[in-house]
C-alpha cells in the first residue's frame, strides 16, 4: 500500500545525500559534501565537557526541559546577537532548534499556506528547498549575479505573486555558489520586502567563517519593520552532530514557532545545548573561530590555486571570502556528462541542477567543497578534474 500524503509523495531523496553514499568508499575523493573539516572539531574539549556534565549535572542534561531552549545558552545568544544588532530586547525572542534546517521547516509551518509562493535565490540550498516543497509551496527561483539576488527580477516576481510567504536568502558565502550579497543589494532587498510586506528568512550558517575581506551587516541588523527571520547554527563552528541552531524573530513569530516545536521534537537536545554553552563560555571560543577560519582560508586558497593553474581557462570559478564552497561553470556541453566522468575517476562533485527550483532546467555549473578533503586530496582531485575537463575542453 502506497498511501503517501500529497505533501511527501513528490519529495525525492537529496541528490547530495545519494552522492555521499558513493563517497563512503575509501579511494573516492569527495568534493561533494558540505561537512566541516575533521581537524576543526573540538574533540578533547567536548569530551571534557561531557564528563563534567555527567559527573556534576546529569539530571539537567537527561530530563525534559522547556521548548524555548536551555536558558543559559539562550541568554548568551541574546547578548551576543544584541551586540551585533540582530536581536532587539524589546521586540524579539529566540528559540533553540535542531540545527538551522529546523528553522526553515518551522517557518514554513508557521507562515506558509499550501499554494503560497516562496521565493529563493537560484541556485539555493537543497535542504531548504525540500523543506519548502514538503509544505506544497510554489517555489520560485530568482537568478543571482556577483552581488546576490537579481533585484529587478525579484521585484517582478513579488509583483506577480502577491501570495508570497517569504523570501529565502543565504547572504554570506552562499550555498552553493560561495557568493556574498553586497551591502547595497541587501538594502534593496529590504526595500522590496517592505514594499510588498513579505518576510525574509536570512539563513546564516557560514557567517562566522569569513577568512578574508570585511564583514557585511546582516539583513536583520538593518531591518526596521520586523520582517527578517534570522537562522543561525553551531553546526559549522562547533559540531553538526550536536544539532544546535537558533531562530530569531519578532515575539509573535517565535511564540508560534514554539507551538510548532512542541508538536515535533518538544525541545532540542538539552545535553547538546549544554555542551555548546559550556564550550563557548568556558573555553576560548574566539580563538577556536580564528583557528577554523585559518583552516578554511588555507583550503580554499589551495583549491582555487590548483583550479586556476590546471583547469581550462574557459571554466570559471567563484572566489569566496568564507564558507565552504566554490561554484564552477562550464562554457558549454553536457554538465551531467562532466559530473559522470569525474565520478568514474572517483572524484565526487555535485551537479548544479541539484540546487535549482526546477531540477530539469539546463545548468552548466557544479559545486565543489574544500572543507572536508585533506590537502593532498584537494591537489589530486583537481588533477583528475583537470584531466576530465581537458578531454572535453581544449582551453
Amino acid at each position: 500500500m502506497n498511501a503517501f500524503s500529497d505533501r511527501i509523495r513528490r519529495l525525492q531523496p537529496s541528490a547530495i545525500r545519494e552522492i555521499l553514499k558513493f563517497t563512503s568508499y575509501p579511494d573516492v575523493i569527495s568534493f561533494a559534501g558540505g561537512n566541516p573539516a575533521p581537524e576543526a572539531f573540538p574533540v578533547q574539549e567536548v569530551k571534557e565537557i561531557m564528563n563534567d556534565i555527567m559527573d556534576n549535572d546529569p539530571i539537567t542534561a537527561l530530563q525534559y526541559s522547556v521548548s524555548e531552549g536551555y536558558t543559559p545558552l539562550r541568554d548568551w545568544l541574546k547578548d551576543d546577537l544584541a551586540n551585533k544588532g540582530i536581536f532587539n530586547w524589546n521586540n524579539d525572542d529566540l528559540i533553540i532548534t535542531a540545527g538551522a534546517q529546523q528553522v526553515m521547516e518551522m517557518t514554513s509551518k508557521v507562515i506558509c499556506n499550501e499554494g503560497d509562493a516562496i521565493i529563493c535565490e537560484e541556485p539555493s540550498f537543497i535542504g531548504s528547498l525540500n523543506s519548502f516543497r514538503s509544505y506544497n509551496a510554489r517555489l520560485l527561483g530568482v537568478p543571482m549575479d556577483d552581488e546576490g539576488i537579481d533585484i529587478e527580477k525579484l521585484d517582478e516576481t513579488l509583483r506577480n505573486n502577491r501570495r508570497t510567504a517569504f523570501i529565502y536568502l543565504i547572504p554570506n558565502f552562499q550555498n552553493p555558489t560561495g557568493r556574498t550579497m553586497s551591502l547595497e543589494r541587501r538594502k534593496q532587498v529590504l526595500e522590496l520586502a517592505y514594499k510588498y510586506n513579505v518576510y525574509i528568512i536570512e539563513d546564516n550558517p557560514y557567517g562566522d567563517l569569513r577568512f578574508s575581506g570585511d564583514d557585511v551587516p546582516s539583513l536583520r541588523s538593518m531591518d526596521t519593520k520586523g520582517l527578517v527571520i534570522y537562522a543561525g547554527t553551531f553546526s559549522k563552528t562547533v559540531a553538526p552532530g550536536l544539532r544546535v541552531g537558533y531562530m530569531v524573530a519578532e515575539k509573535s513569530v517565535i511564540s508560534k514557532a514554539i507551538c510548532a516545536l512542541q508538536v515535533s521534537t518538544v525541545h532540542t537536545s538539552i545535553l547538546s545545548q549544554m555542551i555548546v554553552h559550556r564550550f563557548i563560555t568556558k573555553y576560548d571560543y574566539p580563538a577556536h573561530l580564528e583557528k577554523i577560519r585559518g583552516i578554511y582560508g588555507h583550503k580554499c586558497d589551495l583549491m582555487l590555486t590548483n583550479l586556476k593553474l590546471k583547469m581550462p581557462s574557459s571554466i570559471k570559478f567563484t572566489e569566496p571570502d568564507g564558507g565552504l564552497f566554490i561554484w564552477g561553470t562550464l562554457p558549454s556541453g553536457d554538465m551531467d556528462y562532466f559530473v559522470k566522468k569525474a565520478i568514474e575517476r572517483k572524484v565526487a562533485i555535485v551537479t548544479g541542477k541539484a540546487f535549482l527550483v526546477d531540477e530539469n532546467k539546463p545548468c552548466m555549473s557544479f559545486r565543489l567543497n574544500y572543507s572536508t578533503p585533506r590537502d593532498d586530496q584537494i591537489e589530486k582531485g583537481v588533477d583528475i578534474l583537470a584531466e576530465v575537463a581537458k578531454s572535453i575542453y581544449k582551453a
